[in-house]
């Protein structure tokens, strides 16, 4: 057929892998460099933006998405020493702000990503104030690359205390009292590693501040530095204990370790080994227990406790059992003014936040939080014991469906939740009617999903659906600017808890991960059959998005159910399985996919990777992919080859079902500005609009 598309040389590249023939016809778009891969790329540019930019209604819903995401946001608060840290996000501004109010009341701003860079290109990746409050321990990263870089400010003057710490990607930061050290995660050095991936080499170090770097003092310990890739520290609150997480890869398993820090050494003591197949959450409280958040004979969560003197298992006493029905998420240390101290377990049944509070010594239940709906929380906290005027109190970040992120405050004396702090900006969110539902995936098992639809809406109309599924990720119910434009409009949006997340435990994970992945893409084509058999949408008005695994996702759904599905948006996606560990973090992942070193685990990803069944012949929906080339988690180069090979094959008329590919050159896998959010939803919305008919005004 004679398609608008750039000329992508198919190469007669077919490799034999453990008996499989496997071919590779695109793996010169691989190399971003390559000046056949530059070529193509400015071609397909101009291919895409001709056609975004044509796209009805766009006008109108960039008005919509920027109105939505005015309502800004606000973070739970995090006390030390009476000071209140927490962001905020005002109307008009690109990012959230850190602010610190102190004692007495006033209010100023700490951080603010626009100031240090008014291109808006600089994230900041996390921060952690010293337990005084009068340091602040925070980390930057530009472009979307994700390679943090830390630093340390004097909270009261706002000026770095000291020079910045490069590479310190995903790196915990833990202080120890007086704001004199901190322990922290650091990579040793960029060591030698195949072309297009990161050299993981991390350590744990022991930092002074003041000296430089290079003077760090070294935690070492039995197994520490064995395979692990990323870590985890916890320092106590009397300083007295580290303990140490450590996983390979995303392997849902921890290896756990405590030490002693009186001495000059820290002598780590093995708690838990990958061995245990286990995971863990482990910290010292307040009065001196060494606690155990973990699957330990518990798929959805449990809480023990142990003297941090004899942490090995057969010492642990459980506190609090696992709930069948619910997922265990976290635990907070609540004290009453009188002393007297509760839990709060913040746990997600059929993921819909909900909070418990326990007896503190003995975990015998003391009755629940009120909150306020069907949402989840995206914040849990407690002020310190150097802030005793806030004794007795839970801040809970809290959103849902239609509500921004605001701030909520549950008083132990009174027993009520109460709004403390609202999104800042004032916004019209339109009426919607929205539901949870089940359904039944293709063998037998029971899936929910959250479906958003205008009030009084009857008839088939367009649809998107999206999920994630893997990772033991939860999609939870949460305000997002594009559902709602998407509703606005008169459409018909679906979350679904896709297997493999972890919305139903670790079970419901491990259903949808190796050698289950078939299951997560069944359920999202019953999901899709569901909201057609209930007359919600049907074949032809139905789209799908989904982003980095949830891209793997939509590729997946959309090469083995072309007919389902009427138009694609597939964002930072991971689409050759075969090759996907040879690039960025993909051999961090193989514990959750599968690798394709061994025959077995190579037949599970041949048996869905997108890019492998793509067919010629085959009219397949509208496509577009959204790439980022400084994402440094999944290589643009999926994107490309999926985009050509589709390109290739479909019989779909490229003016109706066109496969396109947009690319953006200076962002990474994260965070963005808002402005950029509203860019790429724009093109993203309108796109599936177009294809199934959603009208934009």
């Amino acid at each position: 057929m004679n398609v608008p598309y750039p000329d992508a040389l198919r190469l007669d590249l077919v490799e034999d892998l453990h008996g499989h023939r496997v071919a590779d016809p695109y793996r010169w778009l691989e190399d971003p460099e390559d000046p056949r891969t530059r070529e193509w790329s400015a071609a397909q540019d101009a291919l895409t933006s001709g056609h975004l930019d044509e796209l009805p209604g766009r006008d109108g819903l960039a008005a919509t998405l920027t109105a939505l995401l005015s309502a800004g946001s606000v973070s739970a608060p995090l006390w030390r020493a009476g000071r209140r840290f927490a962001t905020r996000r005002e109307p008009g501004q690109e990012h959230s702000v850190l602010y610190v109010r102190e004692p007495g009341g006033a209010e100023r701003a700490l951080l603010d990503p626009m100031a240090l860079d008014p291109s808006g290109l600089t994230t900041l990746d996390s921060w952690v104030p010293d337990l005084e409050g009068r340091r602040l321990a925070y980390q930057l990263s530009s472009g979307g690359d994700e390679h943090s870089v830390l630093h340390v400010l004097d909270v009261a003057t706002g000026q770095d205390v000291e020079a910045p710490i490069d590479r310190c990607r995903y790196s915990a930061v833990s202080w120890l009292p007086g704001g004199e050290e901190f322990v922290y995660v650091r990579m040793v050095a960029e060591d030698a590693a195949p072309p297009g991936q990161q050299a993981f080499h991390r350590r744990i170090w022991r930092h002074r501040i003041g000296s430089p770097a290079d003077a760090d003092e070294l935690v070492d310990g039995p197994g520490l530095y064995d395979e692990h890739t990323y870590y985890g520290v916890q320092v106590s609150r009397d300083g007295a204990w580290l303990v140490v997480t450590a996983n390979i890869g995303t392997a849902r398993r921890d290896s756990v370790w405590i030490g002693e820090l009186g001495g000059p050494d820290v002598k780590l003591v093995p708690v838990l080994t990958q061995a245990d197949d286990v995971q863990c959450h482990a910290w010292v409280g307040r009065d001196g227990r060494l606690y155990l958040h973990t699957t330990d004979a518990a798929p959805r969560w449990r809480l023990a406790v142990t003297d941090p003197r004899t942490p090995e298992r057969e010492h642990w006493r459980e506190l609090v059992a696992q709930d069948p029905g619910s997922v265990l998420q976290a635990v907070r240390r609540l004290e009453a003014p009188d002393g007297s101290a509760l839990l709060a377990l913040a746990r997600a049944r059929h993921a819909v936040a909900e909070v418990a509070l326990h007896d503190a010594a003995d975990g015998t239940p003391r009755g629940t939080v009120p909150l306020p709906g069907t949402g989840s929380l995206l914040g849990f906290s407690v002020a310190d014991r150097d802030t005793p005027a806030e004794a007795g109190r839970l801040w809970l970040g809290w959103t849902d469906l239609v509500t921004p992120p605001e701030v909520h405050r549950f008083d132990l004396t009174t027993g009520e939740t109460v709004r403390e702090e609202a999104a800042p900006g004032a916004v019209d969110v339109p009426a919607v009617r929205s539901e949870q539902r089940e359904f039944t995936s293709a063998d037998g098992t029971t899936v929910r999903m959250f479906v958003l639809s205008p009030p009084g809406a009857s008839g088939a109309r367009p649809a998107l659906v999206t999920g994630y599924g893997g990772f033991g990720i939860s999609r939870e119910p949460a305000y997002t600017a594009s559902a709602l434009a998407w509703v606005a409009a008169g459409g018909v949006y679906a979350l679904v808890s896709l297997r493999g997340g972890g919305e139903e435990g670790e079970e419901w994970h491990l259903a949808g991960n190796r050698g289950n992945k078939q299951h997560v893409f069944d359920d999202l084509h019953a999901a899709a059959a569901a909201l057609i058999d209930a007359g919600d949408t049907a074949a032809d008005r139905l789209a799908i998005m989904g982003g980095s695994n949830g891209g793997l996702l939509v590729g997946a759904a959309l090469t083995q159910r072309p007919e389902l599905y009427r138009a694609v948006v597939c964002s930072a996606p991971l689409l050759d399985m075969v090759r996907y560990e040879e690039f960025s973090l993909g051999r961090t992942w193989n514990d959750e996919y599968g690798t394709a070193a061994d025959p077995d685990e190579l037949g599970w990803l041949l048996s869905y990777s997108p890019y492998h069944h793509v067919r010629d012949g085959v009219s397949y929906p509208a496509v577009l992919f959204t790439v980022f080339d400084s994402d440094t988690r999944v290589d643009p180069l999926h994107a490309r080859k999926m985009c050509a090979a589709l390109q290739h094959a479909t019989t779909g008329d490229p003016t109706t079902r066109p496969v396109l590919i947009r690319r953006e050159t200076d962002v990474g896998h994260g965070a963005r500005s808002v402005s950029r959010t509203v860019a790429l939803a724009v093109d993203q919305l309108a796109f599936l609009a177009a294809h199934t008919g959603l009208e934009l005004s």
